[in-house]
Formats: C-alpha cells, sequence, structure tokens
C-alpha cells in the first residue's frame, strides 16, 4: 500500500489538478477568518470548507490516470487498494490544507476561554470530521460509481451541501459544535462527530472500492 500511495502522491502532485482546490480552499479561508475573531467560529469556518474540498480531491485522484495506467495498476495491485490508495491520497491532502489552516485561525484568533490546548484539539477533530465527510461525499459521487463528468459535480455540490446542512451529517455535527462553544467560551470535543465521519467514509470508502472491482 506504501508504494501505491507514493504513486498516487506523484500522479497528484504532478498533475497540478490540486492546485485549483486549495486555492480555493485559501480563498475561502482568508475570506472568512480574520485577526481577533472567536478562534473557535475560526477554526469551524476552516473545517466546514474542507467538505466540498476533500470531495474535489478525491474526484482528482480517482480520475488523474489514462484508463490504460490504470488497468495497469488494477492488475499489478489489485483494484480495490488502488482505489483505496487514491481515496486515502485525497483525504491526506486535504488534512494538509485543514492543519495549515487551523493554525492559522488558532495564531490569529481570540482564544480567550478556551485556550490554546483546548482549542487546538477541538479544530484538529472537527478538520478530521470535515474531511472524512467530503472524503465520504466525493468516493460516492466520483468514478466508479459516478462516471459522468457533470453528473459527478452536480452530484458532489449536492452532497457537499447535504453535509453542510443536514443536522445528522457529522460536518455539520461538528462544526455547530466549534460555532456553539465559541460563545461559551469552552472548547468541545467533537467525538461522536469524528465517529461518524469515520463510520461513514468507510462505508463510502468500501462501496466505492468494489465497484472498482466488479467494473475491473
Amino acid at each position: 500500500m506504501t508504494a501505491l500511495l507514493r504513486y498516487q502522491g506523484a500522479l497528484l502532485l504532478r498533475s497540478q489538478r490540486w492546485l485549483a482546490p486549495l486555492i480555493t480552499y485559501a480563498a475561502f479561508v482568508a475570506a472568512g477568518i480574520r485577526p481577533g475573531d472567536p478562534a473557535l467560529d475560526s477554526l469551524g469556518f476552516a473545517a466546514a470548507g474542507l467538505v466540498p474540498v476533500t470531495a474535489w480531491l478525491v474526484r482528482i485522484c480517482v480520475t488523474g490516470e489514462p484508463d490504460a495506467a490504470r488497468d495497469c495498476a488494477a492488475a499489478a495491485a489489485g483494484p480495490v487498494r488502488v482505489h483505496t490508495a487514491a481515496l486515502l491520497t485525497a483525504l491526506a491532502g486535504a488534512l494538509l490544507a485543514g492543519a495549515a489552516a487551523a493554525a492559522a485561525a488558532l495564531l490569529i484568533g481570540d482564544r480567550a476561554g478556551a485556550g490554546t490546548g483546548g482549542a487546538a484539539l477541538a479544530g484538529a477533530l472537527a478538520v478530521a470530521a470535515c474531511a472524512l465527510t467530503g472524503a465520504a461525499v466525493g468516493a460516492l459521487c466520483s468514478r466508479p460509481l459516478v462516471r459522468r463528468r457533470g453528473y459527478a459535480v452536480l452530484a458532489g455540490t449536492l452532497g457537499s451541501l447535504a453535509a453542510w446542512l443536514l443536522a445528522p451529517s457529522p460536518a455539520h455535527g461538528a462544526v455547530s459544535a466549534l460555532v456553539s462553544a465559541a460563545h461559551s467560551g469552552t472548547a468541545p470535543l467533537p467525538l461522536l462527530p469524528l465517529a461518524g465521519a469515520l463510520l461513514l467514509a468507510a462505508g463510502a470508502g468500501t462501496a466505492a472500492a468494489l465497484a472498482a472491482a466488479r467494473r475491473g
């Protein structure tokens, strides 16, 4: 799996297709996070932006190879492992971007009451929950489950909006916990949303990898 992750990471970096989602995310964070804002509010904002960005990165990673190259990789390592490596590569990229945004939010935000350590832990859990939720959206709305580009973009957009707005969504729960806690000054621990996001991402990733195996 390590070799596959390196291969997928090299494909992503060399394609430069990661620039568009990460520049968009940087602009989103820069527009929404201001010096002196409550740190928990800013962390929630930074985490929320990861949902569509991670879904976008997933689509980039699972469509980054020509069909012939992907068939060769699948023949050598198995389609399930190849698809899983693509999903994990996208998730890792999103988590790195989220960590950088969370660090910026902590540096310039008002940490009064929550404390640096508590705010950092809460932000890390929310970032992970939102990235995992976005990865689940991307896995369900990309190849091989949704093959046409237009349908995939539409499905990913609607899925990201649902993850933001629907109360059962782990991303919604994690962000809401941070925003609500910003007014009380006590850093939350959104462990339940994180657990839900892990289960959701694992289920969506498994479904997508098995579909990749069935389609050869």
